[in-house]
């Protein structure tokens, strides 16, 4: 994260997602519980700026009428956002109530204690019953497996794929791409089929390439998001459950799978492209570059609108494939919803009510209902209307199943930056795939063994 997901991104190209779907009927607040007056009735909320904080501030401003409750907001440019966040838990500012943080902080808020626990609260309330599982785990649950929450699921998100249809139904295109696979051309269904596909449609004299994928070491966690769905597919991992590290993360099927995403992003990627993320991958969609390209779910609403994207009406979209033993993942994204502990008292109380309130299936349907905007209601994501609210949002659902996530333990960012560099030099050449799993793995195994998590 959507880790979920900080997704750096210029503000320009989120705000671009306003354009796409249309923006759903307009939120229900409910009723007013009728409790007492609390002193100060105003409640703030910090988030990224783009268009699901924009429909959160909706929906928290209709609540906010009925039970005499002034919603603030303070939503930041993606890059600044975790810079601003953190600075007030450095200070234990009372400056935000709700805190909408990606779900690799989540070890850093609850262990660090800025996060407030909710067990309590959601268990009482009946709130974790209709909740997607692997959200519950990446969004609100920390430790692992421990059934102690300190976020509820706010924006959920994965990683999928957009593709041309008109390329892949173009009959000429179906003939030739049997005629050299000996199959149909259709939607892939493993990671071998993509790698054929975006050989079959890397044509460099007409400047047209067959993917657009995550690669960047920049920008925050770009080519690790990329990446391990591929490593997972392979059949290897970050570590055991017992955070052993070496033998896991570089196994052979490891290093297989990095070899295999190096060879689909530097045969099959446009020139120049080792510093691709979200808006690198939708403007060479965008452009007619690719073929096909992937991104977290939220972000692809501009692909919907013909003034944005010209093949809006000829794009498909599909789940991620499986690797070679059947197996299929997709790199969770999305933020939880956190209240600060050092908020006073009076508004976390008010924070735990509008929770309550957002987590009620018709206000998740809602919510689900705005394009890019995606619950973590069981629930909302079987209703059909919300499912075909948007033309990605039956492969997002599709995706569910597939989800997983990085690490979310306070030591996060130190684990990030090693995949990040390293994967990253694996597929511009500084580094050959094994050297830089060798390095992570090495790497990783000091920063936990530090930590304490391997003895």
């Amino acid at each position: 994260m959507m880790t979920h997901l900080l997704k750096t991104l210029l503000l320009a190209v989120v705000l671009v997602v306003v354009g796409g779907c249309g923006s759903g009927p307009a939120p229900d607040a409910g009723k007013n519980e009728g409790t007492p007056p609390l002193g100060d009735r105003a409640l703030t909320i910090a988030w990224a700026e783009w268009v699901p904080s924009r429909v959160l501030k909706e929906m928290a401003d209709e609540w906010g009428k009925n039970n005499n409750v002034e919603i603030r907001t303070a939503f930041y440019q993606w890059p600044k956002y975790q810079e601003k966040v953190y600075a007030a838990f450095a200070s234990k500012s009372a400056a935000y109530d709700i805190i909408v943080g990606d779900s690799q902080w989540l070890g850093k808020g609850a262990v660090e204690g800025h996060y407030l626990e909710l067990t309590d609260f959601l268990k009482k309330e009946n709130l974790t019953a209709d909740i997607e599982p692997a959200a519950l785990r990446a969004f609100c649950e920390y430790p692992p497996y421990s059934e102690q929450y300190y976020a509820a699921p706010c924006e959920m998100d994965a990683c999928g794929w957009a593709y041309r249809k008109d390329l892949f139904e173009d009959a000429k295109e179906k003939e030739a791409f049997k005629g050299k696979y000996n199959r149909e051309l259709a939607v892939p269904k493993t990671w071998q089929e993509l790698r054929d596909i975006a050989e079959f449609f890397t044509r460099p004299d007409q400047k047209l390439y067959g993917v657009a994928m995550f690669t960047d070491c920049g920008q925050y966690d770009a080519v690790t998001m990329g990446f391990e769905q591929v490593m997972w597919a392979w059949g290897a991992a970050y570590c055991d459950k017992d955070f052993k590290v070496e033998g896991v993360l570089n196994s052979k099927k490891g290093v297989e799978a990095l070899e295999f995403y190096k060879e689909l992003a530097t045969k099959f990627m446009p020139p120049d492209s080792g510093n691709y993320y979200h808006r690198e991958c939708l403007n060479a969609y965008m452009s007619g570059q690719v073929a096909m390209m992937t991104n977290f779910f939220a972000l692809m609403p501009p692909l919907t609108d013909a003034k944005q994207c010209k093949y809006a009406a000829q794009t498909g979209y599909f789940a991620m494939p499986a690797g070679p033993g059947g197996e299929a993942f997709a790199s969770l994204g999305g933020q939880g919803m956190s209240v600060s502990r050092y908020a006073q008292p009076r508004k976390q109380e008010l924070a735990k009510k509008f929770i309550k309130w957002f987590l009620q299936t018709d206000n998740q349907k809602k919510w689900a209902s705005h394009c890019g905007c995606f619950s973590a209601s069981v629930s909302a994501y079987k209703d059909l209307s919300v499912r075909g609210a948007a033309p990605f949002n039956t492969a997002f659902t599709d995706s569910l199943p597939l989800l997983r996530d990085f690490y979310n333990t306070p030591e996060y960012a130190e684990l990030l930056e090693s995949c990040q560099k390293h994967w990253n030099a694996a597929i511009i050449g500084k580094e050959t795939p094994k050297e830089a799993m060798d390095a992570i793995a090495k790497e990783h195994t000091e920063i936990l063994k530090k930590a304490g998590a391997l003895k």
